[in-house]
C-alpha cells in the first residue's frame, strides 16, 4: 500500500471519532433531536463511517513531507 493510504487511514479514525463526537453531543443537547436520539445516533453512526474516508483523504496530503531525505539522490 502507498504511504498516503496508511496516513488516510490513521487519519480517518481520527477524523470519526471527532464527527461523531459533534454530532452525537447536537443531538444529545437539541430537544427536538433528543426524542429521535434511538434512531438519529445510529444512522449518524453510520454516516460517520462514510463520511470518515473522504475527509481523511482531503487531510493526509497535507501531512506528508515534501521533502524526504530519501527521495533524492546522494551527490557526494
Amino acid at each position: 500500500m502507498r504511504t498516503i493510504t496508511y496516513i488516510t487511514i490513521l487519519v480517518s479514525m481520527m477524523v470519526n471519532a471527532v464527527v461523531f463526537g459533534i454530532g452525537t453531543i447536537a443531538v444529545l443537547t437539541i430537544p427536538a433531536l433528543s426524542d429521535q436520539a434511538k434512531y438519529l445516533i445510529p444512522a449518524w453512526t453510520v454516516l460517520t463511517f462514510l463520511i470518515s474516508p473522504i475527509i481523511g483523504r482531503f487531510i493526509a496530503p497535507s501531512l506528508r513531507l515534501c521533502q524526504h531525505p530519501g527521495d533524492q539522490p546522494f551527490t557526494g
